[in-house]
């Protein structure tokens, strides 16, 4: 009874795991034209589900992501080009609906940042260094106290031993 529980199981653990995950886009959103329907899926992956916010359309099951794919293969059945679709989407939702942002003015703290805390990191580390390796070495230690000194701290540390 054991054994065909333990089989039942792991019969089931292997086929979910070969399973091929559920693609958003559903049968009645594909075009006719292969060529217009990959064009369309590549605008999809760099446009941001506004609800998910970190998927692109074309992995959303959301109800605006599916009526964004939709627009997207109206406006490329229409004629306009990628970069056409793609500038009708952003002046519609503005530039947050892109996964990736262009490179423009307002968008260069994002894109420099990174690289920009990377290298003074970086330099920070290597002033460090040159700092550590120019300090003086470690002092002397101190020589013996003499006997008088002994017994003067002596006395400082235990004033009623006496």
């Amino acid at each position: 009874m054991f054994r065909s529980f333990f089989a039942l199981c792991a019969a089931l653990l292997i086929s979910a795991s070969l399973a091929v995950p559920a693609l958003a886009v559903e049968p009645d959103e594909v075009m006719k034209d292969p060529a217009m329907e990959k064009r369309a899926r590549v605008i999809s992956k760099d446009l941001r589900c506004l609800v998910c916010q970190n998927q692109s359309i074309d992995d959303s099951n959301a109800d605006l992501a599916k009526d964004l794919r939709v627009l997207v293969r109206e406006r490329l059945s229409k004629g306009d080009s990628n970069n056409q679709v793609i500038d009708y989407i952003v002046a519609r939702y503005g530039e947050y609906v892109l996964l990736k942002p262009r490179m423009a003015p307002h968008t260069w703290a994002m894109w420099f940042a990174g690289p920009l805390v990377l290298l003074l990191g970086i330099f920070g580390l290597v002033t460090a260094y040159r700092r550590r390796r120019a300090a003086p070495a470690a002092a002397k230690p101190a020589p013996a106290l003499s006997e008088d000194e002994a017994r003067r701290l002596d006395d400082l540390m235990n004033p009623g031993a006496k």
